[in-house]
């Protein structure tokens, strides 16, 4: 039987639902850092308690204010737009079922991206979705810089074939990767995240990274990738 906050956590995501939709478009480029400032973990601790209460306008807020940054986990972890979305919908679903047992003594953007991970590896176990976004997606809008169109074409080619190539990682290597190389956590946030030793994620960002390097040889006949090209490839 559901207790009465749970129910009243789910009416609460009628109002965001919306909201959640407008994200997908952006996601490949949003990263999951939120800036460090003390007025906004009061913003986001009030936030919280208001919606703990049943506030659905707050609770709307809350989802505006992490939106990007679960449908950008999402959509780096499976590699497509409406998954991602489905993913984002189905997160935000179950911090609200959840929320009464989030310890606020921790970092709710933490508690939060677990969930977020967690629902990604669940619905890649369960679906067995590969990458399937064509290059295409990646070529229809040329950044504005100084490079010329073929430049910008052959970089995003890269990116596209190291989001293919992630899809060999396992599961936590893959999260691990990402949260660490993609979105640009320090390792103890990702340790934090995943709930595992600083030691083991190092040790699956750094197997993530010899696979990867060996996948892009094979596509490309050349080694080029470290880290740092890593970064500048996919987090730009």
């Amino acid at each position: 039987m559901r207790s009465r906050s749970s129910e009243n956590s789910r009416k609460r995501m009628d109002a965001p639902h919306e909201s959640v939709e407008d994200t997908s478009e952006s996601a490949a480029s949003t990263s999951s850092r939120e800036p460090a400032s003390e007025d906004a973990d009061k913003e986001t601790a009030s936030l919280i308690e208001k919606s703990r209460r049943g506030n659905k306008a707050a609770f709307a807020k809350l989802v505006n204010k992490y939106k990007s940054q679960v449908a950008g986990i999402a959509y780096r972890m499976v590699n497509d737009y409406d998954d991602a979305k489905d993913i984002t919908q189905l997160v935000f679903v179950k911090t609200a079922e959840n929320l009464s047992s989030y310890d606020s003594s921790k970092k709710f953007s933490t508690w939060l991206y677990r969930i977020t991970v967690n629902a990604s590896i669940d619905y890649i176990r369960k679906h067995k979705r590969h990458a399937h976004e064509l290059l295409d997606n990646y070529a229809d809008s040329l950044e504005n810089s100084d490079a010329s169109p073929a430049e910008v074409y052959h970089r995003k080619y890269i990116r596209y074939l190291v989001m293919k190539a992630a899809e060999r990682l396992t599961a936590k290597q893959k999260a691990a990767f990402i949260l660490k190389d993609m979105e640009g956590h320090e390792v103890s946030e990702v340790a934090e995240i995943l709930n595992m030793p600083e030691a083991t994620v190092r040790w699956y960002v750094h197997r993530a990274r010899l696979k990867l390097r060996r996948e892009l040889r094979s596509s490309l006949g050349v080694d080029l990738l470290g880290p740092q090209i890593i970064n500048s490839l996919i987090r730009n």
